[in-house]
C-alpha cells in the first residue's frame, strides 16, 4: 500500500471500514498451537485467542500431581499466546500495507 492508496482510504471511511472487517476475518481465520512438556500438552487457539482445543497425552496424567499437570496446561497456553499474538501481528502489518517490524508493539500489547 503506497501513501496514495493512505490518502483515497481517507478520504473514504468505507475503505477503511471494508478493509478493517477483512482484516478481522482473516485473523479470526488464524489458529496457532503452543505446547509445553515435550509436545505431551498441546493447546490451540484461534487468531480472536478463542481456544479452540487442548490435547493432553495419556501417560502424562498422575492424579498424584495434578499441580504438574496445570503447570503444563497454563505454559501451552502460554505459548499459543505468543504465537497467536505474532500471527495477528503479522496480518495486521500485511493488512495495512506496513513494513514488517515499522509497529514496534500492536494495539492491545500484541507482539
Amino acid at each position: 500500500m503506497d501513501f496514495s492508496d493512505v490518502m483515497r482510504m481517507l478520504r473514504d471511511p468505507s475503505a477503511i471500514q471494508a478493509q478493517a472487517e477483512q482484516l478481522k476475518a482473516k485473523t479470526e481465520a488464524i489458529e496457532v498451537t503452543g505446547s509445553a512438556g515435550g509436545g505431551m500438552v498441546k493447546v490451540t487457539l484461534s487468531g480472536g485467542f478463542e481456544l479452540k482445543g487442548i490435547e493432553i497425552a495419556p501417560e502424562i496424567v498422575d492424579p498424584a500431581d495434578v499441580a504438574m499437570l496445570q503447570d503444563l496446561v497454563r505454559a501451552a497456553h502460554n505459548d499459543a499466546m505468543a504465537k497467536a499474538r505474532e500471527a495477528v501481528a503479522r496480518e495486521f502489518q500485511a493488512g495495512m500495507g506496513l513494513p514488517p517490524g515499522l509497529m514496534g508493539g500492536f494495539p492491545g500489547g500484541l507482539a
